[in-house]
């Protein structure tokens, strides 16, 4: 897959996982797609979180719901589970395996890091991303350990800095706030609550998508 069909892919990145869901994820999941989104990432993971079998359930049904619609679909930080589903990619942070690690395990899948600062970007680059998740750019309840926060800024500045590669901003973005992650370099945004904890993910995914499309 090419830098610039990974670019479009990144345009409405929905991350879920069971927990991130008031209702039934599959319905979740098929009402974000409906409302716009271009790329999905199972995140099972907190307190809580399915474990075993109920796990490898929930991936293989939402793959399957995104094999249906022709979304692809990552898999955070469980490369053994991406190729055990034959899944699209892999996604992982700075406290899950290497990213050097993850790429030799999984050399034919897409491959996401998340980066915070300079540093750690040219470093995922290095170890073979083909995508960086940039943030958290506002604040989040979704990921308790998260980053302090970055602001739109981070990716204004990796760029600045010959960050050329795909670069999805990710971190507290809802409705109104997505167009400002695009001007500032983004080739997309990934959101979880926003869409994953709303009564509405169909209308959501809708405006988000215009938005970033617009901006």
């Amino acid at each position: 897959m090419d830098v610039r069909q990974i670019r479009s892919l990144l345009t409405l990145y929905f991350v879920m996982g069971s927990l991130n869901c008031n209702t039934d994820p599959e319905e979740v999941l098929s009402d974000a797609i409906r409302g716009g989104i271009t790329l999905f990432q199972f995140r099972e993971k907190g307190d809580g979180a399915l474990t075993g079998e109920d796990r490898i359930y929930l991936a293989k049904k939402l793959f399957q719901v995104c094999r249906r619609h022709e979304i692809p679909f990552i898999v955070n930080d469980d490369v053994e589970l991406a190729l055990s589903i034959e899944a699209d990619g892999i996604h992982v942070g700075q406290d899950d395996i290497p990213a050097f690690q993850a790429r030799k395990q999984a050399a034919n899948m897409i491959l996401g890091v998340s980066a915070h600062n300079l540093q750690e970007a040219r470093q995922a680059i290095r170890d073979g991303a083909d995508y960086l998740g940039v943030g958290p750019i506002y604040a989040t309840t979704t990921k308790p350990d998260a980053d302090r926060v970055k602001g739109p800024g981070v990716i204004r500045m990796l760029r600045e800095n010959g960050i050329d590669v795909p670069v999805v901003g990710i971190g507290g973005i809802q409705p109104g706030k997505a167009g400002e992650v695009i001007r500032s370099g983004a080739d997309g945004v990934a959101v979880v609550s926003a869409i994953s904890g709303s009564d509405t993910p169909y209308e959501v995914a809708k405006t988000l998508k215009e938005e970033v499309v617009s901006s």
